[in-house]
């Protein structure tokens, strides 16, 4: 695939050709190989599925969108790339895609550096663009052979394959349509497939649930999880909710900085708290007074809102269920009723906010 004219081309969905003709398995242990790299003891270091180091994209000596990216990715992750819109998650992409080239630094894909005529990278990854753009005039079989030939897969993979793909992302019943006459729901489905065809251990989606209904965003999120028991998933999100139900491994990006990569585990850490929330019913004093004898024990803290909800906070040295069996004990004696608990309401959106304002106060330090 040739590299882009300029920064501002629109792709659509593919895995770019050259591509072998093997078995989804044949691919992924080929290209772990590639990465058995060794270290000082003789054993082999952690493979990674993506790695770069002082990545920096600058356009036109004006807008730093990345900015001295350093991250490791382990191959078999479902990794968020979280940031407000404009933090540089799409450009990163497309620096992982060799669809731009960077100021600085480099970026590699199973060990291989990325850049324009990188096609061997391009073959291990199949791309989903933001609300894709396909070509209305073709049907969705056609559509998926055409990509299907230009990877080289011969009639007896590619075929059978696309039969599969369009029964996983739901669209069997639409194979008579018109692409221009799909929903932006199908369009994404139907792009999702696209991303499929060549089977890549590596997918990288930008903004794969942006103007879903609710039900096509559900299955979104279902796919992205059963696809990430087999294959490293890369999807860029600004919403905190699909990274919470989807990722096992996080960025966090701002102004063009990578301000967080880890576990979701270690995020949530930084909280250095447990929480969990009870949503009651009865007299405003009588929770107002349990919250105050709930306070009393060692290592806890709590405080109601809105006359209904008590909110408990754990210290790291208590065991949340027993002060949880504490909590439940006043609440009966109390003779409150209790509608819902909630564990870690929001935690992660605590985490991610803590973060951005901590690197906003860094100033020169950043």
């Amino acid at each position: 695939m040739q590299g882009p004219q300029s920064d501002k081309e629109t792709v659509t969905p593919h895995t770019a050709p050259p591509i072998p003709s093997v078995s989804g398995d044949q691919q992924t242990s080929c290209v772990n190989g590639s990465d058995d790299r060794r270290g000082s003891g003789g054993k082999p270091e952690q493979r990674l599925a993506v790695r770069t180091e002082h990545l920096t994209k600058i356009y036109g000596q004006r807008l730093i969108a990345v900015n001295d990216m350093n991250l490791e990715l382990p191959i078999g992750s479902v990794f968020g790339l979280l940031g407000p819109n404009g933090a540089g998650k799409t450009t990163t992409l497309r620096l992982l895609l060799g669809l731009q080239r960077p100021t600085a630094g480099r970026a590699e894909v199973f060990g291989r550096p990325c850049g324009p005529n990188a096609v061997d990278v391009r073959s291990q990854i199949g791309y989903l663009p933001t609300n894709p753009k396909l070509p209305g005039h073709l049907r969705p079989i056609e559509y998926l052979d055409l990509l299907g030939k230009l990877c080289r897969l011969p009639h007896q993979v590619r075929k059978p394959r696309i039969s599969s793909l369009l029964r996983a992302v739901g669209l069997l019943g639409a194979t008579s349509q018109r692409i221009r006459t799909f929903s932006t729901g199908m369009c994404t489905r139907l792009g999702i497939a696209a991303s499929l065809v060549a089977d890549p251990p590596l997918l990288v989606w930008d903004e794969p649930t942006a103007g879903l209904d609710p039900s096509a965003r559900r299955f979104t999120l279902d796919l992205i999880r059963e696809l990430g028991k087999t294959k490293t998933v890369i999807i860029a999100t600004h919403i905190l909710s699909d990274i919470n139900q989807m990722c096992d491994h996080l960025g966090v990006m701002h102004e063009g900085r990578m301000i967080y990569s880890g576990s979701m585990q270690d995020l949530k850490r930084r909280l250095g708290r447990d929480e969990f929330t009870l949503e009651l019913e009865g007299d405003a004093n009588a929770i107002e007074f349990l919250a105050r004898e709930v306070a009393k024990q060692e290592g806890v803290q709590a405080r109601t809102e809105n006359g209904r909800l008590l909110h408990v906070r754990v210290a790291d040295d208590r065991k949340r269920a027993s002060v949880l069996a504490e909590v439940l004990k006043l609440v009966d004696a109390g003779g409150m009723s209790l509608g819902t608990i909630h564990s870690g309401q929001n935690t992660t959106e605590n985490a991610y906010l803590q973060l951005l304002q901590e690197d906003q106060a860094h100033g020169f330090d950043r």
